[in-house]
């Protein structure tokens, strides 16, 4: 017997883009998460000059200054 998962559920509709973070002169790759309005900032590993964790926060635009989306 097959076990086949219910698909009725709605995947989360998911942008990403790329923003800049003047106080720490940090870029971050960043999945946007519309349906909740939360983002998740994933610093780019070949800027760093120190250790930067992935962020899970609030969208906030103010915060940081967007730079480009892509696919």
């Amino acid at each position: 017997m097959v076990m086949i998962p219910n698909c009725n559920k709605s995947v989360p509709y998911l942008s990403k883009f790329i923003d800049f973070d003047k106080k720490q002169n940090l870029f971050y790759d960043n999945l946007y998460i519309k349906d909740y309005d939360y983002v998740i900032k994933i610093p780019f590993p070949l800027i760093r000059t120190f250790k930067e964790k992935i962020k899970f926060e609030k969208f906030n635009l103010a915060k940081y200054t967007y730079l480009l989306d892509y696919e």
